[in-house]
């Protein structure tokens, strides 16, 4: 008694064909210069964990940056995470991961061929990831509006009521090493730093060089006229007698990882999108899956970096 050998999966190492044209003639997706289906999908998942490699090595970079800068001034770490909202990053957290999940299952759902459950969970992530944004949004808005922003604009005062809350002087010092570098030489110094002090007390709060100019021979004193505040009693970050030199660098560092990692999410957007609209269109089935396979190794390497970003801007004090 004879038994006919099932047919081949088309993702399977086993789906060999005597006739390529066949296959392209069976499987309409099979790109000509794949002989089968298998081997389409196999390159094309090689080639996306080679992609999310040079990513890793990418945000890696940064990690790095961001240990050494840590490991510099780790009172600047400490004093300027308190500026950052905990609750709308928590929020954001929770929503990355939620989205995750929601994208496994959609992998699985075009699998096992189940349309409807692979457009609804589509929708889900794309949902999760337009909302991470938006609070993101909301976030950058906020600290912009404080003038919570990296380089010489985090100490300018941000309005005029700020402005007249601290009195500003120039002096001479005798340390070149502890000036405020002119970014322009000929225009001569110009300071760029500042911290508010008590009534009584007064200190020069000087800033890191920067530019071709080399080191300047004026440093900013910031004097506070009113008792000082920390910035969630609603005054600036200026008025606070904390703030240490140097905490444009959180900021710097902040806006950098966070940004890039914000480019990324968009860019999920984008093509979470579009598989949306070809599973609308009955594009994937069991037998043609693999853009939403690989799309969905995107994404989570995208909530994976953020997982990290997270506690490390946020939480550790």
């Amino acid at each position: 008694m004879s038994h006919s050998a099932p047919p081949a999966s088309p993702h399977s190492s086993d789906a060999h064909a005597h006739d390529p044209h066949g296959q392209h003639a069976k499987y309409p997706f099979l790109a000509h210069h794949f002989e089968t289906p298998a081997q389409q999908f196999d390159s094309g998942k090689l080639g996306m964990w080679v992609f999310l490699a040079t990513e890793v090595l990418f945000f890696g970079a940064l990690f790095v940056m961001y240990t050494i800068l840590r490991f510099k001034d780790p009172q600047v770490f400490s004093y300027a995470s308190q500026y950052l909202d905990t609750i709308l990053g928590g929020v954001n957290t929770c929503v990355l991961i939620l989205s995750s999940l929601t994208m496994a299952v959609g992998v699985r759902a075009a699998q096992t061929n189940k349309k409807g459950l692979l457009s609804i969970c589509l929708a889900l992530t794309l949902a999760g990831a337009i909302g991470f944004l938006v609070i993101k949004y909301f976030e950058y808005t906020h600290k912009f509006h404080e003038n919570l922003k990296w380089g010489q604009a985090f100490y300018q005062p941000v309005n005029e009521a700020d402005a007249a809350a601290v009195k500003v002087e120039q002096k001479p010092i005798d340390n070149p090493v502890l000036a405020i570098a002119s970014p322009n030489p000929s225009a001569g110094a110009v300071p760029v730093a500042m911290t508010a002090l008590p009534p009584v007390d007064k200190s020069a709060i000087l800033a890191p060089s920067s530019g071709p100019g080399g080191v300047a021979t004026t440093a900013m004193v910031v004097a506070s006229t009113e008792p000082a505040h920390i910035h969630h009693s609603g005054e600036a970050h200026l008025l606070d007698p904390a703030l240490p030199p140097n905490t444009h660098r959180f900021f710097a560092i902040y806006y950098v990882m966070t940004g890039l990692h914000g480019i990324h999410v968009v860019i999920g957007v984008g093509v979470i999108g579009w598989l949306l609209i070809g599973s609308l269109r009955g594009r994937y089935n069991s037998d043609y899956y693999a853009p939403v396979d690989f799309v969905g190794l995107y994404w989570h390497v995208v909530d994976l970096v953020w997982i990290f970003l997270f506690p490390l801007f946020y939480l550790i004090h």
